[in-house]
């Protein structure tokens, strides 16, 4: 069982105890903080209780253990189905929603929070549950910065403990990105996005050479290179977005192009998925019928402001 050090700290209540949550309220209990626990099946929380943790027989009860209440379940629709019962439980008290969702969702759940005077923070999970409470996880909210730094400490028993909590853009684990509770979700479909297309890109390239017999693994040392080359240009490139002017860093989309349309005719002729450099070739072949040709790559970002039934 682990030991309560510090019965002063601010009591902590977690819903929902999926992988996550448990990991959630694990961090919090080795950290020292009073630990109360809610689940639909109780059967969720017997390592947690044997650890320290509360079980709260109701999510009423969950609620009133608690000056900060986290909840991490399915959906937002979940979330709602949870609180709105017990909506004046909540008064005088910070929620924090790490449940993933978009942002117009998060915004409902704030407005929701605020009518009824409860401190609200949306926030994403960027880390498997194994990484909570380590060096591993950053955990990014949004909402007011009061409500933030009223539970900072606790908050970062989530994430990394080096260093201190910052805005976007600061390599921290705990990172508060301003007072829109909507600003969470959109870093984290931002991320996935970023994850999806680096796998995705890995995959196509694995398909390729696996028709020459190479092995995955022999590829992924030289892949997680070039990534890592790629993921230098970012700060060069996110420049050039945010001034709206993009001389090429390396070559043109001209160039560019010719390059796709290798690698679609190579994943064709070896008997490969080519949908996926299709597409990359489309939005390329239209910067450059936008008059994007000479410029360099981060011109792109012009297609992907647009929503795609504006495109011809």
């Amino acid at each position: 069982m682990i030991e309560n050090r510090d019965a002063g700290r601010t009591p902590v209540t977690v819903l929902g105890l999926g992988m996550m949550g448990q990991a959630l309220a694990g961090a919090f209990l080795r950290d020292g903080y009073p630990t109360t626990v809610w689940n639909r099946s109780a059967k969720k929380a017997e390592g947690l209780v044997a650890e320290g943790a509360t079980l709260a027989g109701s999510v009423r009860e969950a609620v009133a253990g608690g000056r900060l209440v986290v909840v991490c379940v399915s959906d937002y629709q979940a979330v709602r189905e949870l609180l709105d019962p017990v909506g004046d439980a909540l008064d005088g008290r910070t929620l924090v929603n790490l449940t993933s969702g978009t942002s117009a969702q998060a915004r409902e759940v704030g407005e929701w929070a605020a009518q009824r005077g409860v401190g609200y923070l949306d926030g994403a999970i960027m880390a498997v549950p194994a990484g909570i409470g380590t060096a591993d996880a950053t955990i990014v909210y949004s909402g007011p910065r009061t409500a933030f730094d009223l539970h900072e400490s606790a908050l970062r028993s989530l994430a990394a403990k080096t260093g201190g909590a910052g805005e976007a853009g600061e390599a921290t684990g705990t990172i508060h990105l301003g007072d829109d509770p909507g600003l969470s979700a959109l870093y984290e479909v931002a991320v996935l996005s970023l994850m999806w297309n680096i796998l995705n890109g890995f995959l196509q390239g694995a398909a390729l050479l696996e028709t020459a017999g190479v092995g995955a693994t022999t590829f992924a040392s030289l892949a997680g290179q070039a990534i890592g080359m790629v993921a230098a240009w970012l700060p060069g490139y996110a420049q050039q977005i945010d001034d709206g002017a993009y001389p090429p860093l390396d070559s043109t989309i001209d160039t560019h192009v010719g390059a796709m349309e290798h690698l679609v005719q190579e994943s064709e002729s070896l008997g490969v998925n080519a949908e996926f450099p299709k597409l990359i070739k489309a939005l390329t072949d239209r910067a450059v019928a936008g008059g994007h040709g000479g410029d360099g790559y981060a011109a792109l970002i012009e297609q992907f402001r647009k929503p795609s039934e504006a495109r011809p």
